[in-house]
């Protein structure tokens, strides 16, 4: 498997900001930490993406900013935060800010995760321009030289090199972008699909010249899946392993198990 498989498997949770007040979503990041995950994730999104679309949310960046703080250990970031909503060297600038905050004496644990955007209410509703998923795809790809040049300027710099996370299967359009930019690439497909999207990757990546060692795989199992099947995904060369949990019912024992395998399998 030449993807980067010589590291041990990570776990992370998806925290949606939906749903709870925002003290909860403080606590529960905290509890998170104490169970030992290894990355918490929020969203980039203006409103609930289940149960009541009209009910409790909560803005991701300003959110990232205040986990930076209260944290200490685990890494945190958007899964994955929209391109179209801020001008890119705007949003270099929040990610060097919000991960020298997480830094607290060492290195900074932003995980910057990014992708094109497909929500169309939170488009239509905050007053950004749609376009289309090609458009949206183009958009993402001429802004990602913009957040490096942006980083290499800014003063002080980040503390080291954000790790870039970049979600999505498009074979054509985002796995060229993943190829040319992405240290994690988010795949949402399952173990049956993920070696024909891995080929296409691969594919890329000697087309731009990248080394595909670079690359982290990250999946994003569905909930009912058992080890057998997380082995899968590993013998694939999966090593970030991330669900979801929502309010108001947190699913703390899906988070246990997973913890416990991944407990199990780095020895």
């Amino acid at each position: 498997m030449p993807f980067n498989v010589d590291q041990p498997v990570s776990i992370g949770v998806q925290l949606a900001p939906q749903h709870a007040e925002y003290s909860t979503i403080r606590d529960t990041v905290l509890r998170l930490e104490d169970l030992g995950v290894d990355i918490v994730f929020n969203w980039d999104h203006f409103y609930p993406l289940s149960g009541d679309r009209d009910g409790l949310h909560f803005e991701g960046w300003t959110m990232l900013g205040a986990w930076a703080e209260q944290t200490e250990r685990i890494q945190f970031g958007p899964l994955v935060t929209c391109n179209s909503y801020r001008n890119p060297d705007l949003l270099a600038d929040m990610a060097r800010t919000v991960d020298h905050v997480s830094a607290k004496g060492g290195e900074g644990r932003l995980v910057f995760g990014i992708g094109s955007g497909w929500a169309r209410r939170d488009y239509r509703e905050y007053g950004y321009e749609f376009g289309s998923v090609g458009s949206r795809l183009d958009d993402l790809a001429e802004a990602m030289p913009r957040i490096r040049r942006r980083w290499e300027l800014l003063n002080p710099a980040p503390t080291r090199h954000i790790p870039v996370l970049i979600g999505g299967g498009g074979e054509r359009k985002t796995l060229r972008i993943v190829a040319e930019h992405a240290d994690v690439w988010h795949s949402f497909s399952d173990a049956d699909e993920l070696q024909h999207k891995l080929d296409v990757l691969e594919g890329w990546c000697e087309r731009v010249g990248r080394d595909t060692s670079q690359i982290t795989i990250s999946v994003e199992p569905e909930r009912t899946q058992t080890s057998a099947e997380y082995e899968e995904f590993r013998a694939l060369g999966a090593r970030l392993f991330t669900t979801q949990i929502s309010a108001p019912d947190y699913d703390w024992d899906r988070v246990r198990r997973l913890l416990a395998w991944r407990d199990a399998v780095n020895g």
